[in-house]
């Protein structure tokens, strides 16, 4: 097991909130914590970021130990390589170097490994100037999955054109996903989309609402790839996504990179935004509705407390969040009261008579409705439905005044 020892650079309290984090990351990476030296930046010098001093101490300190040095922040190319000159050839990576590791360790389907490779090849390419010295001490472990490292060692035109290819599949993949966003828009499919911090319980609630069998695992980023499942709530149909996770100081350009995977959040009719009771869960609501921000969602959100069980007091917990065990079922069917009170004028509840003589006609609109009870008569069916408000116009023949 690669053991990792972290530097991590110390500009404000949320120091500490970013080296939890980071232990996190390693051990979500498959790698074992080492230790930590802090430094406290008051000048970011351009050659290795940290000051002489401290980069002498962590080099005493590391002497004869086999690790790789996690810089808890982004490094440019040049410094990450004097950092490891400095460290007598340690391997050094940053932040979004692991987090993209995990992201690769992680990927399942084709578009989620092309979104990997793409985000990890635009990061590595700038770092292919000195690569001798650089990358030819990568090896094996954290920073080498994905494109691999005999990629990393061909030249810098045949890198471009793999950019360029991996944008192209990738574009293909956008515009099937929008054409799939508006054939749902188009059948009036309500999309509710789990959105929040990594590791706060969005796949539990999934498979709570839903009955589904996602992976589930105590880890950040357990799950890449997005999921949709069916959910019912009082005879209405719901299309409940799950999304990848988001987390402090998550590059923009990893952001950027899985914005096509983001774009079921980004189209979505409602959000629940999960945070975790009992963990920094102001953090995790202002870093969520920031990126959402950033990337010009504008959709209606609930906030979601998940993990309730786990805390004594609600007390000081968001006046209006939903508070819900995921693991226990507790909240759940207040949950989905929201859902649906939050979605209700998109809905139009009706009676409808249907003569027999127009059955044909009916049965043809039929799956644009959701039928929560029918009833047979001599003359023709007695139908009590929930109809999407686009689609209230189609029936309107068949109101039963």
């Amino acid at each position: 097991m690669e053991n990792v020892y972290i530097l991590q650079p110390v500009f404000s309290e949320r120091s500490g909130v970013l080296h939890d984090e980071a232990v996190a990351l390693i051990e979500s990476a498959g790698a074992a914590y080492a230790g930590t030296l802090y430094a406290k930046i008051r000048e970011i010098n351009p050659a290795t970021f940290i000051g002489e001093g401290k980069l002498a101490e962590l080099n005493e300190l590391l002497e004869g130990l086999d690790v790789t040095v996690l810089f808890n922040g982004e490094l440019s190319p040049s410094q990450t390589v004097n950092l490891s000159e400095g460290l007598g050839g340690k391997k050094v990576i940053d932040r979004t170097t692991l987090i993209l590791d995990i992201f690769a360790l992680r990927a399942e389907s084709s578009e989620g490994k092309l979104q990997v490779e793409l985000a990890q090849l635009r990061y590595l390419y700038p770092r292919l100037k000195g690569k001798g010295g650089a990358l030819s001490r990568l090896g094996g472990g954290i920073g080498t999955r994905g494109p691999g490292e005999t990629q990393l060692e061909t030249d810098r035109r045949h890198i471009r054109t793999r950019i360029r290819a991996l944008e192209a599949r990738l574009t293909k993949t956008v515009q099937r996903r929008e054409l799939q966003v508006k054939r749902r828009q188009k059948d009036g499919v309500r999309t509710v989309a789990l959105v929040g911090y990594t590791n706060t319980g969005k796949c539990s609630l999934l498979n709570a609402l839903t009955g589904a069998d996602v992976f589930v695992k105590d880890a950040l980023f357990a799950t890449l790839d997005p999921t949709a499942r069916r959910l019912t709530i009082d005879g209405m149909d719901f299309l409940l996504v799950d999304t990848v996770g988001f987390l402090q100081d998550l590059p923009h350009h990893l952001i950027d990179a899985f914005r096509s995977t983001l774009e079921s959040a980004l189209n979505c009719d409602l959000a629940l935004v999960v945070c975790d009771a009992a963990g920094a869960y102001e953090t995790q609501l202002e870093t969520t509705t920031d990126t959402l921000r950033d990337l010009g969602f504008s959709a209606p959100y609930l906030v979601v407390m998940n993990k309730c069980d786990k805390i004594s007091s609600r007390a000081g917990l968001p006046r209006d969040a939903v508070c819900i065990s995921a693991k226990t079922g507790a909240g759940l069917d207040t949950l989905c009261r929201r859902i649906f009170e939050t979605l209700r004028d998109r809905f139009v509840e009706a009676r409808l008579f249907v003569p027999y003589a127009q059955a044909g006609h009916y049965q043809a609109l039929r799956s644009l409705v959701s039928e929560r009870a029918v009833s047979y008569t001599d003359d023709g069916m007695q139908v009590e439905a929930v109809i999407p408000a686009e689609h209230a116009e189609k029936f309107k023949r068949y109101l039963d005044e």
